[in-house]
């Protein structure tokens, strides 16, 4: 069967309509592009895109040697390159509804307020969800950093990521919003960092006060329900999806402690759009600002060389051989077999999987080397 395939991702040539045909390795970028590219780790030093034979591996190697090449940890340099090269083509991902940029501005004003503040990120995606200016706009502030979602990655990437956090001297809490796992700990650890704060007051003759706590970060992270869960009482609305929370509202935590809960923060524009495709996977970004087939066909093309999913787990979920690893072929196979065609209904299957962990629970970053 021929199905016509629109001219997509890999700097390619027009894919050709027949399902078996090869995708042709795209030639490295620019050593500066590279750079830029990757938020995560240094340049990579494996071939670029693709692995080590032509055509997305080549049509004959097996999964498990795939895998076994990549020893898994080379998985992820090798990553960022491959999304740069996947992205390069796409209509950029750019998502900045008319609250943020209202409630932008009082937030800053708010955070000069704040005795502490606490940074909510997505454990999956921890470099993506990351504020670039951030640090600009919260200085010498004490920062409690948490990775949300714990429950959806790995012992090993959590491990990690706490590795490298200690290392860079951040405070860093895992939770799980919607369990409330580590809620009790970012409490106790928000009252313990600004306890200064009363002292100062009270030897000025000043009644104490309780502590102001900022909680910031991209849509969708978890901010309003790690709060209700502090609360033990559903006090700011959530939903999962972006955008829910769209003014800044304070409520206050026993006699110690007042919570700010604010809109997602996101930027204006976002240039890193290796991180635009994972916030859409992790659905951490409205989407309207989307395709959703193009997100999906490059999770599709990550999932198939990831060191614990594999082609053999997209078979064994879909039965759908894997062809070249060509994500956008996938998901039109995928399309045919289960929803007449509908590319849509069928990209928003493999996105729904993804988040729901039928592949496992797995991050798609790990710690920068």
């Amino acid at each position: 069967m021929a199905v016509h395939l629109n001219r997509l991702w890999l700097p390619n040539p027009p894919l050709s309509t027949n399902f078996h045909h090869h995708c042709r390795t795209p030639p490295p970028p620019p050593p500066t592009a590279l750079a830029a590219s990757s938020s995560l780790s240094s340049p990579p030093t494996i071939q670029i895109v693709g692995g080590k034979t032509p055509g997305w591996y080549g049509r004959n190697s097996s999964s498990n040697d795939l895998l076994d090449a990549y020893g898994g940890e080379n998985y992820w340099p090798d990553l960022d390159t491959d999304l740069y090269h996947w992205t390069k083509e796409l209509r950029p991902v750019q998502w900045y509804p008319g609250h943020i940029a209202k409630t932008e501005k009082e937030l800053k004003e708010q955070l000069k307020l704040m005795d502490v503040v606490i940074e909510v990120r997505d454990a999956r995606i921890p470099m993506s969800t990351s504020h670039p200016q951030m640090d600009a706009w919260l200085g010498n502030r004490k920062r409690i950093l948490v990775l949300n979602r714990e429950d959806m990655i790995s012992t090993k990437d959590r491990n990690a990521w706490a590795n490298y956090f200690t290392r860079q001297g951040v405070k860093v809490v895992f939770s799980n919003g919607q369990l409330g796992m580590g809620t009790m700990k970012l409490g106790r650890l928000a009252k313990a960092l600004a306890t200064g704060v009363n002292l100062k007051r009270r030897a000025k003759g000043l009644l104490p006060r309780p502590v102001r706590a900022g909680i910031v970060g991209y849509p969708n992270v978890g901010k309003s329900s790690l709060i209700n869960r502090l609360l033990k009482r559903r006090m700011c609305p959530a939903a999962p999806r972006p955008g829910v929370t769209r003014e800044l509202k304070w409520v206050r935590f026993g006699k110690d402690l007042e919570l700010l809960d604010s809109p997602g923060m996101i930027p204006m524009r976002i240039s890193d759009q290796s991180a635009a495709i994972k916030l859409a996977i992790c659905d951490d970004i409205g989407e309207r600002s989307y395709d959703v087939t193009n997100v999906a066909a490059i999770l599709v093309q990550m999932l198939s060389k990831h060191p614990t999913v594999g082609t053999k787990a997209m078979y064994n979920r879909y039965k759908i051989e894997m062809d070249c690893q060509c994500g956008k072929t996938f998901v039109q196979k995928l399309a045919l077999q289960l929803f007449s065609g509908d590319t849509h209904q069928a990209a928003f299957r493999i996105l729904a999987d993804f988040r729901k962990g039928k592949f496992g629970w797995i991050g798609l970053e790990r710690p920068p080397r």
